[in-house]
Formats: C-alpha cells, sequence, structure tokens
C-alpha cells in the first residue's frame, strides 16, 4: 500500500519502492490533475542521488507524460529545497521530488510539492492515496514524451536558487572573516549550491564525502552525532572553524564546533533565532514541533514573544510561519526554515545564514550556546527507537494512544498532549514524547530534562512500559 506520511511515500528498494508502484503514485497524481484542471503548468521532477532515484524519475516523467501533462526534469541531481523554490518562483502547481531525506541507503520515495513550494497536506495526499487505490497506470517512452515536447528541461534553476539565497546573505561580512570550512555533504545531493555560496564568500572550504555513493559510505544518511565521527575528528585536528554536514537530499543540518563539539539541531535552531531577533533585528515568534527543545520556548519569553507548538511534519511548521509571521521555525531532526524564503527544510540556506551569524558574532558557536545556557539554564535531550511489527504497534496504540495509558514517571505531571502521538509535560519544564515516525517504523522517544539523568531516567520508564505491554500480549 502506498502511504504518504510526514515526508512522503518512502519504501524499500525492491519490496514495495518499486516501478509498478511508482508508476501508479504518478498515475494517481496526473488523476489529480486532470481533475483539477490544472493542465496549464508543468510539474517539476527532480531526484537526489539514491540508487534508483534517476530512473523513478523517469517512470514519473513517462507516466505523467502519457496522459499529457508537460513535465520539467532536471538534468542532474538536485537537493529537495531547489525544487521547493522552483515550485514556488515559477508559479507551479506541483512539484515532485525522488527521494527518502535521511533514511537508509536501502529505502527511496517520493515527496510531492505543492503550489507555493510546500509539503503536501493531509487533504491532498489522503486524495491522493485514495486515486492511486483506483489508478491505472499509462506510460510513453521517454525519448518519444522529449521528441513530442511534454519532456523540457528548465535553464539552471540553480542559479536562481543561489541567487535567492545569497541575496538574503551578508556575504561581505563572511568575506571580512574568511572562515575554514570543511563540508561533509554525506554522498548527497545538496553539496553543489552550498559550495558555491561559500566560494563566492571567499571562504577556504574543503569537503569529505562528496562523491556519489549509493550506500552512503556505510551510514545513515543523516547528520547525526554519530554519523559524523569523521568530520568530528578532521575540524579540530586540522584547524577549521567549522564543520557542516548535511543529509542525503539537502534539507537537514549538521554542525560542528571548531572544538569537534557536536551542534545538536535543537542549539541550531536556538543560535539562528538568537542570531535573527538580537543582531538582524527580526520580531516575531518562533515554531517548533512537539519533539523539539522548550529552550526555544524560553528564549522567546525573554524577547517578549511566544513559541508555537505544532505536530511532527514539517508542512504544520511552515503553515504556522505563515500564519504568524514567525522569524523561523524548525525540528529537532535537522531541519529549518526562515521567514521570506520557501515554505519547507533548506539546509543551503540555514548553512550559509549560520556562517554568516559566526563571522557577525566572531564567537564559536559551542561559546555562543553556551553564553545561552547560562541565561535560559541546562537544556539536556535523551533519545531512543525501536522497531516493532504490524501487531506490536497496534498493540502499543491502543494501550498508550487510545486508552491512554502510561507509566509511573520519577516526576510531577503537569498535563498531558495528544496532539501527536503522547507528550507528557512535567512541572519543572521537563518532557517526554513519545509517538511513530512517519517515515521509518520506528517508534521514538524524546525527552528533555535539566539534568541529563532526569532525561534518560523518563526514557527508560517509557521504554520498560513499552515492553511489558509487548510482553504481556505476546504471553
Amino acid at each position: 500500500m502506498i502511504k504518504f506520511g510526514t515526508g512522503g511515500w518512502r519504501g524499500i528498494i525492491g519490496r514495495n519502492f518499486t516501478y509498478d508502484n511508482i508508476c501508479l503514485a504518478a498515475q494517481g497524481l496526473a488523476d489529480m490533475i486532470h481533475l483539477d484542471g490544472q493542465l496549464d503548468k508543468p510539474v517539476m521532477v527532480g531526484f537526489d542521488r539514491r540508487f534508483l532515484s534517476f530512473d523513478a524519475a523517469c517512470w514519473i516523467a513517462e507516466t505523467l507524460c502519457a496522459n499529457g501533462i508537460h513535465v520539467w526534469f532536471m538534468k542532474r541531481t538536485a537537493p529537495t529545497p531547489l525544487v521547493m523554490h522552483t515550485v514556488q518562483a515559477q508559479k507551479l502547481h506541483f512539484g515532485v521530488q525522488v527521494t527518502a531525506s535521511h533514511n537508509p541507503a536501502n529505502y527511496n520515495g517520493i515527496k510531492l510539492i505543492v503550489a507555493g513550494g510546500r509539503d503536501a497536506s493531509e487533504d491532498v495526499t489522503d486524495r491522493l492515496e485514495s486515486l492511486i487505490a483506483k489508478a491505472l497506470p499509462q506510460s510513453i517512452p521517454f525519448a518519444l514524451a522529449e521528441e513530442k515536447g511534454l519532456i523540457t528541461y528548465p535553464r539552471n534553476p540553480f542559479n536562481d536558487f543561489i541567487d535567492s539565497i545569497q541575496s538574503q546573505i551578508q556575504m561581505d561580512l563572511i568575506r571580512q572573516r574568511g572562515p575554514r570550512i570543511l563540508f561533509d555533504p554525506m554522498h548527497g545531493s545538496g553539496a553543489y549550491p552550498l559550495m558555491v555560496l561559500l566560494y563566492t564568500a571567499r571562504c577556504t572550504v574543503d569537503y569529505i564525502n562528496f562523491e556519489r555513493d549509493a550506500y552512503f559510505g556505510g551510514h545513515t544518511p543523516a547528520p547525526s552525532e554519530i554519523a559524523l565521527s569523521e568530520l568530528r575528528r578532521k575540524v579540530p585536528a586540522q584547524g577549521y572553524d567549522l564543520g557542516i554536514a548535511f543529509d542525503s537530499d539537502g534539507d537537514r543540518l549538521g554542525i560542528i564546533d571548531r572544538s569537534g563539539r557536536y551542534i545538536t539541531a535543537n542549539e541550531i535552531l536556538v543560535l539562528l533565532y538568537y542570531y535573527l531577533h538580537e543582531h538582524r533585528g527580526w520580531r516575531g515568534p518562533v515554531v517548533r514541533n512537539t519533539a523539539t527543545t522548550h529552550m526555544l520556548d524560553r528564549l522567546a519569553e525573554s524577547f517578549g514573544e511566544t513559541c508555537y507548538e505544532v505536530p511532527v511534519g514539517f508542512k504544520h511548521i511552515s503553515q504556522k510561519i505563515e500564519e504568524t509571521d514567525a522569524v523561523l521555525g524548525g525540528e529537532s531532526s535537522g531541519g529549518l526554515t526562515v521567514r521570506g524564503h520557501i515554505h519547507g527544510k533548506d539546509s543551503v540556506y540555514a548553512a550559509a545564514l549560520l556562517v554568516e551569524a559566526l563571522c557577525a558574532l566572531q564567537k564559536s558557536p559551542a561559546d555562543i550556546m553556551d553564553e545561552l545556557y547560562q541565561k535560559l539554564g541546562p537544556h539536556h535531550t535523551v533519545e531512543d527507537s525501536f522497531t516493532f511489527t504490524p501487531d506490536e504497534k497496534q498493540r502499543v496504540e491502543a494501550s498508550v494512544m487510545e486508552r491512554r495509558e502510561l507509566p509511573a514517571f520519577s516526576q510531577s505531571i503537569q498535563r498531558v498532549s495528544w496532539l501527536d502521538g503522547c507528550k507528557v509535560y512535567f512541572t519543572n519544564g521537563s518532557f517526554i514524547v513519545c509517538r511513530f515516525s512517519g517515515t521509518e517504523p520506528l517508534l521514538r522517544l524524546y525527552a528533555e530534562a535539566p539534568v541529563i539523568a532526569q532525561a534518560e531516567e523518563e526514557v527508560r520508564r517509557f521504554r520498560e512500559f513499552i515492553d511489558t505491554i509487548i510482553q504481556q500480549r505476546n504471553a
């Protein structure tokens, strides 16, 4: 079954990400375009560096063209934010990006981008799923579609994307400082635009893991602390000012301080909100999802601003930014966007803005964060995740999400939210979240507390509680 989650439809290559299913998904989109009379604009089709991405993009194009739909096809691999920017800038109805983002190498997927360059809403994907269920795919050979003019190639959308970011970054400020940067695109498709921006700003840039590798060097292509061990080692050893890493499709950001310290996604959000509000003079609230640090709340409160909480899924963040004119919004998994840019995650813009911030403040990210921790107090996060069978998922959902059974925690509960999974707020400002991933078959636990032992303890208790549910049912 083709099911669109928080980051599109993703599946294991050869098991459910197959030719037949890809064509079904494309036919469902074609049927929706015809039903809505949206044949006046082409559909942008892009792809990342994953195994089968180019082939899948071709199959999608062949299906759309067989239905009389004009396709703008990327000539080379592209990061997801570039496709989103093109859909927004060219006022297209739809864009399609073939990517599984940060998922392991044996996954691939399809991300649907709608008018305005934003993630498709649940209403749109629910409707698409219903059309896919009754779709009868058509196809036309790629070369014939080209010959008929149904497939054309946009004129270097990289230029417009890079120029848009450059116009919003204080490039002269970066030129004055000339930082040395080690860049790790994790074998992904986000490398080129950031390299152009950094070279234009006269940075000294070296890189690792730059070439295409369908196995991503044996790592899951997400810029986590564990996956960036090589970057963490080389940045301080070779005297770089900063280490930057992207996930495989260029919409998640990882940062390594010159000391080798990993700067978490939560910290990147806090640092950029602080910089934009206090040093750029941008006024307005901030947006985060349920599993992202409450340090943003405290920082916003110190500014006299509001921090809005939304469910996981970047479409909720971008919608709330638009509703509230927020300065920025993001999530603990490494994605963020800034007011006035695209309505989706963009690590290219975020990385360039972070380099600007460090040059303006003339401090390392670790130094800035240590100052903010002194002002706002410590915020330690602990994460855990585990796989499950479909039957086990049903048991946990019935117990936790439906009957709303919870473990005995070590702290006093202030309230519980069921907005997205289960989130327990404790009276001391700590929290724990339990939710099923929308992109992988995982149950995730996130906890934050002023003392790391507290966060670890609540995660331990919740995990044992879930283990007990599964064991009791099995017995």
